[in-house]
């Protein structure tokens, strides 16, 4: 069991590390020279999003189509994802995907198909019958909560601290999907999270209590990735002075809810590895369809990485192309530099390192031992 794991009444659950250790089948076919699927694939059914985040890294992934994708295309999706081996789906990406009319049968037919599926939201338009119809089909959700407080939660999110309405509206529909786990017993794991800019520090602690408050699994604060052009204006340098909160905050765990730290992006703001062997196992989408290894690529200056949309041609024949694999054995090869050429810690980045150690025999991946963590295949 990873050491970044965290006890909870219903099983282990791992937020600031990976699980490469329980899919070894798909490790050793990768050094075997094979072509896998990804383990976990992140992406969104929509571009759209209703919040105005200043964390948001997706507001530098334009410019792209806002529209969104048709249920017809997401559940062939779905289908070659099947047909491949994909396991788990996370709906993060860019975009809002509950806006989407292809989100519930999305979640539905994953289900169907017995792909794991994932969603992070800001829950604005996550209402009681949309909870009700994918709840008892998803493995978690977890909630983008900026702050514990309405006004810096309102100011941080969408147009100022004086439109608490959103704020409210969020925590209602929260609360909802809390009371409708506990009434049926359901398996979901339920967790808000907190993008930490050095600036929000004075939220970290009500962050904490509001997690407390609603009665979630889990309360998660993690750092804030920004592009390589420093865009976001985030300064590392400041996390190591709110290091001290952050443990205070940690402690108000309880029985029921978990507050965690990601630590290790806290405390380790750049790659240490210079290939990017992360997208072959963790593989993002855009809610524009764009298919591209990494979220950090979706901007169209990076457009030798767009590899396809499967908006417009089937996924399992962009999988199947040499185009789609010269893009990953790019990012796997000296010509490429993690360090210099995409911006800070992307969603891969835990497997990555995982991958970069073990390729350089600096700590081996070895095949799991004991019961599987909570949310197995969402890497």
């Amino acid at each position: 069991m990873s050491t970044n794991s965290v006890q909870t009444k219903e099983g282990a659950l791992i937020l600031d590390s990976h699980k490469l250790s329980y899919h070894i089948d798909r490790i050793n076919a990768w050094e075997a020279g094979e072509r896998i699927a990804p383990v976990s694939v992140d992406m969104a059914l929509t571009r759209s999003c209703g919040a105005m985040c200043s964390f948001c890294y997706a507001m530098m992934q334009e410019p792209q189509e806002r529209s969104s994708i048709k249920t017809e295309h997401s559940l062939h999706l779905l289908d070659d994802f099947a047909e491949i081996g994909v396991k788990g789906v996370s709906l993060i990406s860019d975009g809002e995907s509950t806006l989407s009319k292809a989100y519930v049968p999305f979640i539905q037919h994953a289900h169907k198909l017995g792909i794991d599926i994932g969603n992070a939201t800001n829950a604005w338009e996550w209402e009681p019958e949309k909870i009700e119809q994918v709840l008892p089909y998803m493995s978690w959700v977890r909630f983008t909560v900026a702050a514990g407080r309405p006004e810096s939660y309102s100011k941080i999110m969408f147009k100022g601290p004086e439109h608490t309405h959103v704020f409210e509206r969020a925590m209602k529909h929260i609360k909802y999907a809390v009371d409708l786990k506990k009434k049926n017993i359901l398996k979901v794991t339920l967790g808000i999270q907190m993008v930490l800019m050095p600036e929000f520090k004075d939220e970290i602690l009500d962050f904490a209590k509001l997690a407390i408050d609603l009665g979630v699994d889990y309360g998660v604060i993690k750092h804030c990735s920004d592009d390589e052009y420093g865009t976001l204006g985030v300064d590392y340098t400041k996390y190591d002075d709110m290091h001290e909160l952050l443990k205070q905050a940690e402690l108000l765990s309880n029985d029921d809810t978990k507050i965690i730290v990601k630590w290790e992006k806290i405390k380790e703001s750049k790659a240490t590895y210079n290939r990017f062997y992360g997208p072959a196992f963790l593989l993002q989408i855009s809610g524009s369809g764009l298919v591209a290894p990494s979220g950090m690529f979706f901007n169209a200056r990076y457009s030798k990485f767009h590899i396809g949309n499967f908006t417009e041609k089937r996924f399992i024949d962009i999988w199947k192309s040499d185009a789609y694999w010269d893009v990953m054995n790019y990012l796997a090869s000296p010509k490429f530099d993690a360090q210099t050429m995409m911006g800070t810690l992307p969603i891969q980045h835990y497997v990555s390192v995982a991958l970069d150690n073990h390729i350089k025999g600096i700590q081996k991946i070895e095949k799991a031992q004991g019961a599987d963590p909570l949310h197995v295949n969402f890497l």
